[in-house]
């Protein structure tokens, strides 16, 4: 099997790329890449280098996500790359990771 990798974008629900938002134009973007898939994570509480705490409010919701893409290497750093036009991604990590079972196992590595 190939080197797999997990890729995790970390954003806010806040966060806007023009109309849109962010969490929203990465998983877009992941589909038309055809990346094997995404998904995006919510979390009771974070913040991040500006110490700025996220949580979800009565009137506003701004809670960060956690965007997950697990490919093959070339795949989740090419796609990391063309991410750069893109604000409001706060970090991005990659980490290798080992594939135990699930339908599209073999479509991944392919």
């Amino acid at each position: 099997m190939a080197q797999m990798k997990l890729l995790r974008i970390y954003t806010d629900e806040a966060a806007y790329y023009g109309d849109r938002k962010v969490f929203e134009v990465v998983a877009s973007r992941a589909r038309d890449a055809h990346l094997a898939g995404a998904t995006v994570v919510q979390a009771l509480f974070g913040f991040g280098r500006t110490a700025h705490q996220h949580r979800r409010h009565v009137l506003e919701d701004e809670q960060s996500l956690v965007i997950e893409i697990v490919d093959t290497d070339a795949h989740v750093r090419a796609f990391a790359a063309s991410l750069s036009d893109i604000r409001g991604i706060g970090l991005m990590t990659l980490e290798a990771v080992e594939i135990l079972g699930g339908d599209t196992v073999e479509g991944i590595a392919q």
